[in-house]
């Protein structure tokens, strides 16, 4: 069933341009749940940067059915979008929402706890994203506000009611859940979420795909290789639900997440090693990853990043 499904999934084109209008217009998310494998279900985030047409779902947003109850992975930008997710699990099964787990600090990923809280379930994060959201949590809500304007109603600052340092470990329904902290990677606090029978790992921001990942002032990209491969890939995962882009295999996300990060380290660090400065790190090369979404958005600044972490290096 398994093997199916990835099949499935590898030969469904991955329409993911930003110029795609949103696919689920009935609702507030970007497109309509699918269940990636039995239980498993995502909806899958525009490839955009967060707009009011895409009321901020430019993340995947999944739930899994465990036959004692749900667990979802993140609470989602805003209040509006949480409820519809909401709405979306009720029409696949009777069982509760039993817990919330977030798998970052950033808005997408926490925002959307309002709502969760609001119907008492309780919600998870790894300790750094929920100091994040502590300390950020004010700009995070106006920027918000800021795109979303009447969307953003009913959304107030609510970080995690329980938080862990290296592994949270649900049992439910027969089925064995993982929220793993694997190391440092895309932002503080990144988790991924590990289903060990099925091997499926619902990776959050450690992998990224059809959409060009952003490297934040705080990224550190040579530590997020390193807990690619000294933690992430060894799970031995057969299907990843990425944190942007649709569900896929090792091999894809590998190659638009570690592969980027790869080439761009090696495009800065030999502009480094010929004297570059940073105003001419901004356009090296990075032509092989025209095609992703989010390139002319990012781009520049990534590679400027990537310069002022490996100048001191």
């Amino acid at each position: 069933m398994r093997t199916l499904a990835l099949l499935w999934l590898l030969a469904t084109p991955a329409l993911a341009s930003e110029d795609i209008p949103d696919k689920y217009p009935e609702s507030p998310l970007y497109e309509k749940p699918v269940e990636v494998i039995p239980g498993v279900w995502s909806a899958i985030g525009a490839t955009a940067p967060p707009t009011y047409e895409n009321t901020g779902h430019n993340n995947n947003l999944s739930f899994i059915v465990t036959g004692e109850g749900v667990v979802v992975i993140n609470g989602g930008a805003a209040y509006v979008l949480a409820r519809a997710l909401h709405e979306e699990i009720k029409a696949v099964t009777d069982q509760p929402v039993k817990l919330v787990i977030d798998e970052n600090g950033q808005g997408h990923a926490m925002l959307g706890n309002s709502y969760w809280a609001e119907q008492g379930v309780t919600i998870v994060a790894h300790e750094d994203a929920a100091h994040e959201f502590e300390e950020y949590g004010f700009q995070i809500l106006e920027g918000m506000k800021g795109y979303n304007r009447d969307k953003a109603e009913g959304t107030f600052l609510k970080g995690p009611d329980e938080t862990f340092a290296d592994t949270y470990i649900v049992e439910m329904g027969g089925m064995r859940i993982e929220a793993l902290h694997l190391g440092d990677a895309h932002s503080p606090g990144d988790i991924s979420v590990w289903l060990p029978d099925q091997k499926l790992v619902i990776a959050g921001d450690m992998a990224f795909h059809e959409r060009m990942l952003p490297i934040f002032a705080d990224t550190c990209t040579a530590c997020w290789l390193e807990t690619w491969e000294t933690a992430f890939e060894p799970l031995g995962a057969e299907i990843v639900i990425p944190g942007h882009g649709h569900p896929t295999d090792m091999a894809t996300v590998r190659k638009y997440t570690h592969g980027y990060l790869t080439d761009l380290r090696a495009k800065i660090g030999a502009h480094l090693d010929a004297g570059g400065d940073l105003a001419d790190a901004y356009y090296v090369d990075q032509s092989d990853w025209a095609d992703l979404d989010t390139f002319e958005e990012l781009a520049t600044k990534n590679a400027g990043r990537v310069y002022e972490e490996m100048e001191f290096e």
